[in-house]
């Protein structure tokens, strides 16, 4: 049975964050508001948890999950980006992108893409998201809470409890944060490419086709 936090989404209250990153840290699964839908997240280095969001949304060996950011400042312990790339990832965050990016050997190999070495991170615009990685100090690792079959996120907490509360650890309830998923980004061969149009406009980047 899974706890149910009500966080406010502009001032989290610092008690419950602190302990939803505690039940982080001790390898619970959770459910959190982002800028653009509901994220399941775990510790970084849990490889049981990550195979549980693998289960949960049915994911093959060749996903790329989310390195979720508190700032361009853990960047360069992750992912290999050279001046122009840091410029326009500086632009363009926070927000609701998701950038694919090179991986350095500091990413555990399990959450890299197979064949690309390659990880996608982002740094959300949502103050609960921000504070649980300000609390956790690292990032949070994370993937769009998508049910198998379906091709919208879920939005409402207490339909997350109804469906997955035998199967997490934790649901925080931020209000409404909208359904559409993030804009991908792909940098990891230096010109950027859209992978996927989501909820972040694409405009401001010179993409290739």
């Amino acid at each position: 049975m899974s706890q149910f936090f009500q966080i406010h989404p502009d001032n989290p209250q610092a008690r419950l964050i602190k302990q939803a990153v505690e039940i982080i840290r001790s390898g619970g699964l959770v459910v959190y508001p982002t800028d653009s839908a509901y994220a399941l997240g775990c510790h970084l280095g849990d490889k049981m948890a990550l195979e549980r969001i693998r289960m949960i949304r049915q994911l093959g060996k060749e996903h790329n999950f989310t390195l979720m950011c508190r700032d361009l400042s853990e960047l360069a312990t992750y992912a290999k980006v050279d001046n122009q790339v840091f410029r326009a990832l500086k632009a363009h965050t926070p927000g609701p992108y998701t950038f694919v990016l090179a991986a350095t050997s500091e990413v555990p190999r399990r959450l890299m893409h197979p064949k690309r070495k390659t990880i996608g991170m982002r740094v959300p615009n949502n103050a609960i998201a921000l504070a649980l990685m300000e609390e956790l100090g690292e990032p949070l690792m994370s993937s769009t809470l998508i049910l198998p079959g379906e091709e919208l996120p879920l939005t409402d907490p207490y339909e997350i409890r109804e469906i997955l509360e035998h199967q997490l650890e934790l649901i925080i309830d931020g209000g409404y944060c909208g359904m559409e998923p993030t804009t991908v980004i792909d940098f990891s061969e230096g010109e950027p490419r859209l992978l996927r149009q989501g909820l972040g406009d694409s405009a401001g980047f010179d993409l290739v086709d």
